[in-house]
């Protein structure tokens, strides 16, 4: 198997550390606000990426964080806490904010098909592993105590500055009206390990008692002190999106490698494109956030979104249009009736040697996608062959469920039941009046429509 490795910015091959043992850190949600069709994007890929390792014979021990504390508006210690912001905003306390996101993040992961991870770890429920890795950085020489807060000095981490091809020069900080930063940092580059409360943090509501004052966690340490207590000091794999290729990973590496004195810190790094909306960053601002949910809302399976997201490989931008999403329902809709119908069939025939060359093949040429950085449009390519083939029925069912064990699209399911408006009724009867006269073409245009709207017609239970 092959990754692209952010980290050495080239196609690598897949050596685990304790093989078939495979500890892979996701970076999680911060939980001050819902998670949008953007993120769905990002932990599908993590759920992708898991699937394909076990299916490829590997153990994989899944870690996945929770921000619930120490989040800044910005990744350079800048700004007010998102926790304390999104508080405000909702009339909420801290604490009733963190875990009313937190589950509905993972009810919207859930609906995505994501398989949960084997461990959650939530940053306020290890302040004392925050505290001590602190400590080990105070030990080491590469921390500093100022009145505000503690920071990391970046300037005795040797080569910071080639992490992910970043140039510190290329770095700015201090760039937006509201953005404020320690008047006591060596450098203005420098980040924060624990903040006082103090000064603008004065009244945080999110505290605890250290060596240095109370207060609370800089944002970086938590995914330092929690990986590593789960998977140890190295492990094999850690991914996020790729706006955490300039700050917050440089700093888990700098500050876990100087706290450990290991290197590297984890093996393989893999980045995650964005996804846009009718070519736009996605904002609430523009009308075009959007939920898993509000997807659901609009009558779609969510399952269809997470068809979607597959057709593009995950390091390349994927643009989301309704038309895409109707496409996408519409291929998934085929897909789960005609499986039905494989599913049905009752004939198990001994396979031709042709035929059991073919499944071979297809399995053999999935497994390669797969195994080829996670290629799922060229898997998704296999699997409709595959599903077009004259493979019996039943073989070619089977086929296909060991497929959907990485592409995580439940095609064992029956299309999703929704209730029929008026419209659609009106729709069905038309569609029937225009099959009656022999109009077949325009009767399938009536069709596509139907699925659009989530109705699958099966005409041998037309009356």
């Amino acid at each position: 198997m092959k990754l692209y490795n952010s980290l050495s910015k080239t196609l690598e091959e897949f050596v685990p550390l304790n093989a078939p043992s495979v500890g892979l850190y996701t970076c999680g949600i911060t939980a001050y606000d819902f998670a949008h069709i953007g993120h769905g994007r990002k932990y599908t890929y993590d759920d992708i990426l898991r699937r394909t390792l076990t299916y490829l014979g590997y153990k994989v021990k899944h870690v996945q964080n929770v921000t619930d504390v120490g989040h800044l508006v910005s990744d350079n210690d800048e700004g007010e806490d998102k926790l304390e912001k999104g508080a405000q905003k909702a009339g909420k306390t801290v604490w009733e904010v963190a875990e009313y996101f937190t589950k509905n993040f993972y009810d919207s992961m859930q609906k995505l098909n994501i398989l949960t991870p084997d461990v959650i770890c939530k940053a306020t429920d290890h302040i004392l592993e925050q505290i001590e890795l602190v400590k080990k950085l105070f030990e080491k020489g590469y921390a500093y105590d100022t009145p505000e807060a503690v920071y990391f000095e970046i300037s005795k981490f040797k080569d910071y500055d080639k992490l992910f091809g970043q140039s510190l020069d290329d770095k700015q900080t201090a760039v937006r009206d509201e953005v404020q930063t320690g008047e006591h940092k060596r450098n203005p580059r420098d980040f924060a390990l624990w903040f006082k409360r103090v000064g603008r943090f004065e009244n945080h509501t999110m505290h605890w008692g250290s060596p240095w004052g109370d207060g609370f966690p800089g944002w970086h340490i938590e995914c330092s002190a929690m990986s590593i207590k789960y998977l140890g000091e190295q492990f094999d794999i850690h991914t996020g999106g790729e706006d955490h290729l300039s700050i917050h990973h440089p700093n888990e590496i700098a500050q876990s490698e100087a706290a450990t004195g290991k290197s590297p810190f984890a093996k393989y790094w893999i980045h995650y494109a964005f996804l846009t909306v009718e070519g736009t960053k996605m904002s609430k601002s523009l009308g075009n956030f959007y939920t898993v949910e509000d997807i659901e809302k609009k009558g779609y399976d969510p399952l269809a979104l997470r068809y979607l997201y597959l057709t593009a490989h995950y390091k390349k931008p994927l643009n989301f249009t309704f038309d895409a999403l109707d496409a996408a329902s519409i291929s998934l809709s085929k897909l789960k009736a005609q499986m039905q119908k494989f599913k049905a069939s009752s004939e198990r025939t001994v396979l031709s040697k042709e035929k059991m060359e073919k499944v071979e093949k297809y399995q053999q040429e999935f497994k390669k996608a797969m195994e080829n950085d996670l290629n799922t449009p060229q898997a998704l390519a296999v699997l409709w062959e595959a599903f077009k083939s004259n493979i019996p029925d039943y073989d070619k069912y089977d086929l296909l469920i060991q497929f959907d064990e990485v592409l995580g699209l439940k095609l064992n399911e029956a299309p999703l039941e929704v209730a029929i408006s008026e419209e659609a009724k009106l729709l069905i009867k038309k569609r029937q009046k225009l099959r009656s006269e022999g109009k077949f073409d325009e009767a399938d245009q009536v069709r596509e429509t139907l699925l659009k709207m989530g109705v699958n017609i099966n005409d041998t239970q037309l009356q």
